[in-house]
């Protein structure tokens, strides 16, 4: 897809997601469902394979393209990226780092085209943003693997068709090195998912428990070699907060758009609220917010796809952009006053649906690790 051809899909993104799901959000939140015919446009579109290369049926977009998109679609609820999110996201790039040549042939395909929804099942009780504590097991028994243990906060999960799963192959390996990852089919006997959750925000954005009961799989079903599923999990994370950074630079842009239009027009005193210079502090403080997460996420893109940053820059682009939406969000209800706290309207709702993006996907304070080690580590090699 040339840039043309680019520039007009992000043009009937834009007029999907404004002219149709967000009219919408209200409908979402008090379903917590996004609609059918939703699923079926984000399809028709080439949504869910947006990330996976042209030759196993996806659009094959740069980083630079994805985060670009994710500008659009975080504009409304992050439920609707959610719908083909892992499709795109963590599932689908374990799979095109790390699977086979069968696997990625008989699989890609149909998650690109959103026939099968993939799900990205690592985040235990006891082993979230740290997997060195996962518990969940898989062991050999003759040609198949036998896996058990639970899952937890699955995105996807009460939908999905297949899951990416991590166990714990070699007990006695150190940390991280003896988890492997598989390929799990909803059917499976043992596999069950447990009832949604009931989150604070982000509506219609599927999560559940998944549970694994001797469930066995043949040895086909790992993903790359024995011991390789931790690496290859962090390799699909980068490009993943990159795109997340680039959701909250949309909802950014989104409560910004709310905040000018209340300024204003609701009046005090006779008068636009726009024009104290109070409420203009803090359109001023995000709209630079805005600026600056723009400019980040789209510098981190670009040295992803040109191989000169992988690791500090999405970290850099995931940490800022979700603490700057925080920020962003806040004084959206501020400015809105008393009518920003209650339910139905926009800055309410997305004041909850900004909270999540600190916490999933490595949270701010493992960012902050990350960022820290690798910089260290850089500066020691250039001395």
């Amino acid at each position: 897809m040339d840039e043309a051809e680019f520039e007009q899909a992000l043009l009937v993104v834009r007029a999907f997601v404004r002219d149709r799901v967000v009219p919408a959000e209200a409908r979402i939140e008090q379903d917590d469902e996004i609609p059918d015919e939703f699923r079926t446009i984000s399809r028709s579109m080439g949504l869910f394979g947006s990330a996976i290369p042209v030759v196993y049926g996806g659009l094959g977009l740069s980083m630079e393209c994805e985060v670009r998109l994710a500008f659009e679609l975080g504009y409304t609820t992050p439920a609707l990226r959610a719908m083909f999110g892992t499709n795109n996201g963590i599932a689908g790039q374990v799979l095109l780092e790390a699977g086979s040549a069968d696997q990625k042939s008989d699989w890609l395909p149909r998650i690109a085209s959103g026939e099968v929804i993939a799900s990205f099942a690592l985040t235990e009780e006891t082993a979230g943003s740290d997997p060195s504590t996962l518990r969940t097991s898989a062991r050999r028994e003759g040609g198949d693997w036998v896996i058990d243990g639970s899952k937890r906060f699955i995105t996807n999960s009460p939908v999905a068709d297949v899951f990416v799963v991590f166990a714990r192959t070699d007990p006695d390996a150190a940390a991280v090195q003896g988890i492997s990852a598989f390929l799990v089919e909803r059917s499976t006997p043992g596999l069950s998912v447990g009832p949604r959750d009931k989150k604070m925000g982000q509506a219609g954005e599927l999560t559940a428990d998944v549970h694994f009961d001797s469930v066995r799989v043949p040895a086909t079903s790992m993903i790359g070699g024995e011991g390789e599923g931790y690496s290859a999990a962090l390799r699909s994370l980068g490009p993943g907060r990159a795109r997340i950074a680039g959701l909250c630079v949309g909802m950014a842009q989104r409560l910004v758009d709310e905040s000018l239009d209340y300024a204003n027009h609701r009046h005090q005193s006779g008068r636009p609220i726009g024009s104290f210079q109070l409420v203009q502090g803090m359109l001023a403080d995000s709209q630079t917010d805005l600026y600056a997460g723009r400019a980040l996420a789209l510098e981190a893109a670009r040295a992803m796809d040109d191989g000169s940053d992988t690791r500090i820059g999405p970290s850099c682009a995931k940490y800022f952009c979700s603490e700057m939406v925080g920020r962003v969000a806040d004084r959206a209800v501020q400015i809105h006053g008393g009518s920003g706290y209650i339910k139905g309207v926009p800055v309410e709702r997305i004041y909850r649906d900004a909270r999540l993006f600190r916490l999933y996907e490595g949270t701010s304070q493992i960012q902050q690790v990350i960022i820290a080690t690798q910089s260290l580590r850089l500066r020691s090699s250039l001395t």
